[in-house]
């Protein structure tokens, strides 16, 4: 397993906290990723038209921002 940024750690060590009290209960990373992809499709979802339409776009840069970074802890704890 590759070193996992210091996002992506944080997250895992939390889960693993509350779900086992292991810090590297490694079978949990694709659950672990699917919450984060969930999560992100609730708080940050993809803008429709009239999110276009009627949010600034400094509005779209930030959800699409916050959105882009849970995507991306998601998918480098999938490629463990």
């Amino acid at each position: 397993m590759s070193d996992l940024s210091p996002q992506a750690q944080q997250v895992f060590w939390a889960f693993n906290k509350a779900a086992s009290g292991k810090p590297y209960d490694w079978h949990y990373l694709p659950a672990i990723a699917a919450a984060l992809r969930a999560a992100a499709d609730q708080l940050f979802p993809e803008p429709n038209d009239w999110d276009k339409d009627n949010m600034s776009q400094q509005g779209l840069w930030l959800l699409r921002l916050k959105r882009d970074q849970l995507l991306a802890i998601a998918a480098e704890l999938e490629s463990q």
